[in-house]
Order: structure tokens, then C-alpha cells, then sequence
């Protein structure tokens, strides 16, 4: 079995009595870059809350590498997968240097004091999300994208092998949003780390992802290599877009282009008259 292998059995997820996942059997495979992709409300997010346990299913199992994560203490979880959630609550008042630090805190024992280890790592994870320069900035008061990549940097400094991104370019312009998902394939490329990150953008998770995987309504709709799985015909059952799959011209890999509006006045033949 492949190292930092997340499965699900019938697994499903539910609100309340709401049900939001169904069933789900699905394979991630380890030392490999998955994105997740989906309409809005399909279930992405509580997915990920499934996987890490934040959310306790109605029925079926998450493994990791085999074994059942509601089976494995808190901590020891923690130091196989880093979350960075969709809307993250920030401390009040907290630094950007504090937040990360927190990050750390798997890795921790009792009594035992703050090491040169855990200030690498939180340096490192500074550095590479850009943000050592406002480490003394309070978080609430950066801009959004700057405070998603100080939540990010938290996500590194926990230094885990599997590392869970929900919407991680949340609030981000294009060239932050690049900036983000080439450190994701770069933390994939020199540290083998796993990742799974849910992603909007059908075009960057072809062109990132090793393995896609597409929910609809709950369900798995189909899942594999992004050439194979991302077609126009799944895009219309899934996303109700028509468009045309081409290649990327820089990457070859899949490109969605939607088709161009029609008028609706033109939707049907006209018979003429005379």
C-alpha cells in the first residue's frame, strides 16, 4: 500500500438529519497531489471534515495507510495530516509569527520546551508563504489574501505528510492563487508530501493535480487522472456548463472553455415567412 493513503467505506456525512455525502467509496492516493472538485454545496468541505474527523460519520469508515483514523489518538492524527479549513477563525488579537507558531503544537510535549526544530519550521513555513515580513502584524488586520497566507504557514509549520487545503486560494488575485499552488506542487515535488486541496477552478486542478476527483450532489461522479476524467460531457452532467475540453497550450493538460452564450431568441429555428 502506498504511504499516506486516505479511503473512505460507505462512508456518509450528515447535519442533522440532512445527508450531504452518501455512501462514498473513494481512494486518495498517496505521494500524490488530489484536487476535489465539484458545484457549489456538493459536499467538498464536509468531506475534508470527514476525513480529518471534525465531522463523525453516520455510517462507513475513513482509513489512513489501513488504518481507522477514529481509532487514533488526537495528537498522532494531527502529526499525519495538517487542515487548513475553508473559513478559518483567527485568535483575536494574534501576530502572524503566534499564529504559525501554533502549528507546532502537535509536535509539542508537556513541559518541553520550544526548540530550535520548531522555530525552523515555522521560519521556513514564513518564508515560503511569503509572510516573514508581517510576523509581527496582527492577522485581523491584514488583507484577505494575506491572511489566508498566513493560514497556510500555520499549515507547514505543522509539518505533516498528508496536508488537507480547503479552497486555498480563497481571496487571492491570480498571481498569489499561482504563488500558492506552485508551493503546493513544490512541497509535492521536494518534500513528497501528499496533498488534497479542494479547488473551483477546473482548469488550475487539471493542471495541478495528479488525480481528480468530482462530487455531485453527494456522490462521486467520477475520479482519476484530470485527462481522463475532466470531458465536456462531465463538466454539462455535473457543472450544467457546455463547453469544450482542449489542451492547456502551456501544460497540455485539460482546458474547460465554455461555450459562448446564445441568445435566447435564437435558441430554435424560425420557420420564414413570406
Amino acid at each position: 500500500m502506498t504511504a499516506n493513503q486516505l479511503a473512505t467505506q460507505n462512508l456518509t456525512l450528515r447535519y442533522g438529519s440532512r445527508e450531504i455525502i452518501g455512501g462514498l467509496d473513494l481512494t486518495l492516493p498517496g505521494n500524490a497531489v488530489t484536487a476535489i472538485v465539484g458545484p457549489n454545496a456538493c459536499g467538498k468541505s464536509t468531506l475534508l471534515r470527514g476525513l480529518v474527523r471534525l465531522l463523525d460519520p453516520a455510517s462507513g469508515t475513513v482509513t489512513l495507510d489501513g488504518a481507522d483514523v477514529h481509532r487514533m489518538s488526537a495528537r498522532a492524527l494531527a502529526r499525519r495530516m495538517g487542515l487548513l479549513p475553508q473559513q478559518p477563525v483567527t485568535p483575536e488579537a494574534i501576530t502572524v509569527e503566534s499564529l504559525v507558531r501554533l502549528g507546532r503544537f502537535p509536535h509539542q510535549r508537556m513541559l518541553s520546551p520550544w526548540s530550535k526544530a520548531d522555530q525552523a519550521a515555522v521560519e521556513e513555513a514564513l518564508e515560503r508563504t511569503g509572510t516573514a515580513e508581517l510576523r509581527d502584524q496582527p492577522v485581523d488586520q491584514l488583507s484577505g489574501g494575506q491572511r489566508q497566507r498566513a493560514w497556510i504557514a500555520l499549515a507547514l509549520a505543522q509539518d505533516t505528510e498528508l496536508l488537507l487545503l480547503d479552497e486555498p486560494t480563497t481571496f487571492l488575485d491570480l498571481r498569489h492563487q499561482l504563488d500558492v499552488l506552485n508551493l503546493v506542487a513544490d512541497l509535492h515535488a521536494e518534500a513528497g508530501r501528499t496533498v488534497v486541496m479542494v479547488l473551483h477552478d477546473l482548469g488550475q486542478a487539471a493542471r495541478y493535480a495528479d488525480h481528480l476527483v468530482v462530487l455531485h450532489a453527494g456522490r462521486l461522479a467520477a475520479a482519476g487522472p484530470p485527462a481522463e476524467v475532466l470531458t465536456a460531457e462531465l463538466v454539462e452532467s455535473v457543472f450544467q456548463v457546455p463547453c469544450q475540453v482542449v489542451p492547456d497550450p502551456e501544460t497540455g493538460t485539460p482546458l474547460v472553455i465554455p461555450c459562448a452564450r446564445i441568445p435566447a431568441g435564437a435558441r430554435s429555428p424560425r420557420t420564414a415567412t413570406v
